[in-house]
C-alpha cells in the first residue's frame, strides 16, 4: 500500500511538472508507470516464495525433531555426537520463543480465571504439599494457579524437561546454605528457566540479576566473562541473596518479593501498611509487578506439583544427561576446542554462556569448562599442547591476551563506548548505576554525551567468596573512628534502609556498614548518622 501511494504522488507531481514545464506526455508517464508496478510485482512474488520455501523446510525439520513428520514413524534415525548437538543448539535457540508471551497475554489484575476443579480441591491440594513457604489461596492465587496449570501446559511440560538438568543444581545450593528447596520455583518466574534471559531494564540469566547486585554478590563481570549467565554461581548468589533478605523481612514471602523489587520498597511497602510484616498487608502498596510474584511463585510450584491431574506432558528438551566440567588455566578459544575435539562450537556456547565472546580467559585464574559426557573422552586425551597451540596466532592475539588481562585487571570498571541513541539514563538503567554517578566518574557537567565517547563505569567490587557467617563480627572494615580519612558520613533520612544506602557507595555492603557503626540489627532511624568505610583505590 505504501509503494502505491508513493508512486501515485510520484504521478502526480510528473503530471504538474509536465504540464507546467512541457515534457513526457500523460500517457508516456502512464506507461512507466505501469512498467514500475510490474517490476514490483515481480519483485513480491520472488520474496513470497523465498519466505515459503523457507518456512516449509524450517516447519519440516521441527517437525522430524519433535517425531510429528510422517515420515518419523517409519524412519529410525541414529543420531551421532555432532547430529545431536546441533539438534540441541536449534532447540536451544527456539524453544524459548513465545514462552513469555502468554505469561503477558492477560491482565493479571483484572482477569477472572474459571476450572473445573473446586476451590476446596485447590486449597486440600495447596495443603497436602506441605510446603515450608507458606502458601496463601485467594481469588488472585488463584488466577495464577490456573494460568500455569491450565493456560500454559505446554510451556509447563518444557520447564518439566528443564527442571530435571536444572533443580538439582538448585536444590544442592539452597540445601548448602540451609534455605527451604521450594525457593528453585522462582527460576520459572524470574526467565522460565533460560539460562540466557535478558529483561529490558538490563537483568541477566536465570535468576535476572541487575549489574549492581551481581557484583555486590560477587559474580565476576568484565568485558569476557558474565557470570550471572553461569548456572551454578547464579543461583549461588541467588542463595545468598536470599538468606540475606530473609534475615531482614524473618519471611520468605517478603524475601521472595524484595527479590523481584529490592528491600528497599518492600521496606518502604511496610511501612505504608503501618509496619504490617505479611505479604498481603503489603499487597496495595508494592509496586504492580511486585505484586503479582509471590501468587505466581504458588501458581507455578502448584503446577509442577499436579502436572498429571492437569494433563501437563514433561517434554525432552535434549539437554544433556550428564555433562563433566574441567578446570582451565590459560587462554582458550571455543574455536580451539571445536576443531581440535570436535566439539561442536554451539554446544561449547550453550553450556558456556557465561563466556561472552567464546574465550575463556584462563591466564587471570582458573576457569570451568563445561561438556557433554560423550565428548569427554576426546578432550582427556587431546595433547594439551596442541590444543592451546592451534591457530594461537589469529585466534588468541597478543592483542587479545592484553585485552583478556586488562578486562581482569580493572574487574570493577568498565569503559562503556557511546553508540547512536544512547543518553545517560538509559545506560545507567543498563549497568545499575546512577545518573550522577557517571557524571561524577567521568567529570561531565552535563548530560550531554557524544557518539563514540568512552565513558567509564565503576562496578562494585567483588567480595570473598565464602558467605559471611551471620552477625557482624565476621566482617573486616577499614574504618578507623579516629582517623575520619577512612570513612565518610551519612546522614539517614525517612524512608532509608541499610540496603539502599550501601547501593549509594560502591564497594561497600550493608554489612560492612553494620560493622562500621557496631550495629546488631538492621534498624535504623532518621537523624542517625552513619560512617561508610571508604574503599581503597
Amino acid at each position: 500500500m505504501l509503494i502505491s501511494l508513493l508512486l501515485g504522488c510520484q504521478l502526480h507531481a510528473q503530471n504538474f511538472l509536465a504540464d507546467w514545464f512541457g515534457g513526457p506526455s500523460r500517457k508516456e508517464l502512464h506507461s512507466e508507470n505501469d512498467r514500475l508496478r510490474e517490476s514490483l510485482d515481480s519483485l513480491q512474488i520472488l520474496v513470497d516464495s523465498l519466505e515459503q520455501s523457507y518456512s516449509q523446510v524450517e516447519s519440516e525439520l521441527f517437525a522430524l525433531i519433535e517425531g510429528n513428520s510422517p515420515e518419523a514413524d517409519s524412519v529410525v534415525v541414529e543420531y551421532t555426537p555432532e547430529m545431536t548437538d546441533s539438534l540441541l543448539h536449534l532447540w536451544y535457540k527456539n524453544s524459548f520463543q513465545g514462552d513469555f508471551e502468554i505469561v503477558n497475554e492477560y491482565d493479571m489484575d483484572s482477569v477472572h480465571f474459571t476450572s473445573d476443579v473446586s476451590d476446596a480441591e485447590i486449597e486440600k491440594r495447596l495443603a497436602d504439599m506441605n510446603s515450608f513457604i507458606s502458601l496463601p489461596y485467594n481469588d488472585v492465587v488463584k488466577n495464577y494457579i490456573i494460568l500455569y496449570s491450565e493456560k500454559m501446559r505446554t510451556q509447563m511440560g518444557r520447564i518439566m524437561g528443564l527442571s530435571q538438568h536444572y533443580f538439582p543444581v538448585f536444590e544442592e545450593v539452597f540445601d548448602r546454605y540451609g534455605l527451604p528447596l521450594e525457593l528453585k520455583y522462582m527460576a520459572i518466574i524470574e526467565s522460565m528457566l533460560n539460562p540466557v534471559a535478558r529483561s529490558r531494564a538490563g537483568a541477566s540469566g536465570m535468576w535476572q540479576f541487575m549489574y549492581s547486585t551481581a557484583r555486590s554478590y560477587g559474580l565476576e563481570i568484565n568485558s569476557y566473562v558474565d557470570e550471572r549467565l553461569d548456572v551454578e554461581k547464579s543461583v549461588d548468589a541467588a542463595a545468598r541473596y536470599l538468606r540475606d533478605a530473609y534475615k531482614i523481612f524473618g519471611d520468605w514471602t517478603l524475601a521472595i518479593s524484595s527479590y523481584n523489587c529490592g528491600a528497599g520498597n518492600v521496606s518502604k511497602a511496610i511501612r505504608r501498611a503501618g509496619g504490617a510484616r505479611d505479604f498481603w498487608s503489603i499487597y496495595p502498596f508494592l509496586p504492580r509487578e511486585t505484586r503479582g510474584y509471590v501468587p505466581a511463585f504458588v501458581g507455578a510450584m502448584y503446577a509442577m506439583t499436579y502436572w498429571r491431574e492437569y494433563g501437563i506432558v514433561p517434554q525432552d528438551v535434549g539437554m544433556p544427561a550428564k555433562v563433566d566440567t574441567f578446570e582451565i588455566r590459560r587462554n582458550l578459544h571455543f574455536d580451539q576446542i571445536s576443531a581440535v575435539v570436535g566439539v561442536p562450537k554451539e554446544d561449547l556456547e550453550n553450556l558456556n554462556p557465561q563466556y561472552l565472546h567464546d574465550i575463556i580467559p584462563g591466564s587471570s585464574h582458573s576457569y570451568i569448562l563445561k561438556l557433554p559426557y560423550t565428548w569427554t573422552g576426546a578432550f582427556v586425551e587431546v595433547n594439551r599442547d596442541s590444543l592451546y597451540a592451534f591457530k594461537a596466532d589469529s585466534l588468541m592475539s597478543s592483542r587479545i591476551q592484553k585485552e583478556v588481562a586488562d578486562a581482569i585487571k580493572n574487574n570493577g570498571r568498565i569503559a562503556y563506548k557511546v553508540r547512536s541513541g544512547d543518553y545517560l539514563g538509559k545506560i545507567a538503567l543498563r549497568y545499575g548505576v546512577t545518573v550522577s554517578q557517571i557524571k561524577s566518574w567521568n567529570n561531565l557537567r552535563s548530560s550531554n554525551i557524544r557518539v563514540g565517547q568512552t565513558l567509564y563505569i565503576y562496578a562494585r567490587k567483588t567480595p570473598a567468596a565464602e558467605p559471611a557467617s551471620s552477625g557482624t563480627a565476621a566482617v573486616k572494615t577499614t574504618v578507623n573512628p579516629s582517623d575520619p580519612s577512612t570513612y565518610t558520613t551519612y546522614k539517614v533520612k525517612s524512608g532509608d534502609a541499610l540496603y539502599n544506602i550501601a547501593k549509594l557507595y560502591p564497594g561497600v555492603t550493608a554489612d560492612e556498614i553494620k560493622a562500621a557503626n557496631g550495629m546488631k540489627s538492621n534498624k535504623i532511624m532518621p537523624g542517625q548518622v552513619l560512617k561508610i568505610p571508604k574503599k581503597q583505590p
